[in-house]
């Protein structure tokens, strides 16, 4: 091959190279459109609707951040501050006024736990026939929320939990584990490639439920694995779990890799009650 040739064979493969590179990250885009255009995942789990397990009865229900009452907000940012103040200490001034913007943001998705009284736990039979699709509106109070969002990570298509929240008396029953065990699903559902959260290095609870119960692993994006010089001052990690060998190979240091989590029989798992207080998972550049 002559170099005139050689040279219009590599400017073909580079356009070529280009043309691809754009139309993965076109598909990707799209993907997370997609995720994001569904106004209720839970329609498509709807044995997740509702949980009914060590003394808890309760019904979940799926909101968007810019279109919950002035009553939901006030708890959210209640609980919140129930739950994170001590735990960031001086630094919660800050941090709390980061989460209002965060929590009402429009890209924000919301799965609200509503406890059930005993009276209506009786009926529960026939609620799980019903498929809700009304956010907050539920009678029971709210008991605990999970905020999650549809991102990129790396070029990767991910959901990030923002918070998972639990009431003192909705915590130690298992109700945690059943959330994420729901957040996996839609993320698998609408083809993400991973479950990203943060947790605060403080949080020897958390960190223990979502590495050792859980299965997470501290992300290749998280501060002690970029720089392990740095990452000693930092509060927090970055944990992932992946669902496919792309996923992988992107957010999860090469020694520490496994096959990626498999969800086919997730749904059926019967969920113990978890050991956790606080299980907070929020966006890394919250610093939380």
């Amino acid at each position: 091959m002559e170099a005139g040739d050689k040279k219009r064979h590599r400017e073909i493969e580079k356009k070529t190279s280009r043309k691809e590179a754009l139309e993965k990250k076109k598909a990707i885009q799209n993907i997370i459109k997609a995720a994001s255009l569904v106004k209720d995942h839970l329609s498509n789990f709807p044995h997740f609707r509702h949980y009914r397990r060590n003394g808890l009865y309760a019904h979940l229900e799926s909101g968007h951040g810019n279109k919950m009452t002035l009553h939901t907000k006030q708890y959210i940012h209640d609980l919140l501050k129930l739950n994170m103040e001590a735990p960031y200490g001086p630094e919660w001034p800050a941090e709390e006024k980061i989460k209002r913007r965060e929590m009402v943001s429009e890209e924000a998705r919301y799965i609200f736990v509503h406890e059930i009284s005993n009276v209506d736990a009786r009926n529960m039979s026939e609620l799980k026939d019903k498929q809700r699709t009304c956010t907050c509106s539920w009678d029971g109070p709210i008991v605990g929320f999970v905020h999650y969002r549809f991102i990129l990570e790396e070029e990767v298509p991910v959901v990030y939990v923002y918070e998972l929240q639990l009431e003192p008396r909705a915590q130690g029953k298992g109700l945690g584990r059943f959330l994420m065990q729901l957040i996996e699903l839609i993320a698998f559902e609408n083809r993400m490639g991973a479950v990203m959260l943060t947790v605060q290095k403080a949080n020897k609870l958390a960190m223990d439920f979502y590495i050792y119960k859980l299965r997470y692993v501290v992300s290749a994006v998280s501060p002690s694995r970029v720089d392990p010089l740095l990452g000693p001052e930092t509060s927090y990690e970055i944990l992932c779990k992946t669902f496919d060998q792309e996923a992988q190979a992107v957010l999860e240091i090469p020694s520490k890799k496994e096959a990626p989590f498999d969800l086919l029989s997730y749904e059926h798992i019967d969920t113990p009650a978890a050991n956790h207080v606080r299980a907070e998972g929020k966006n890394k550049n919250s610093k939380g």
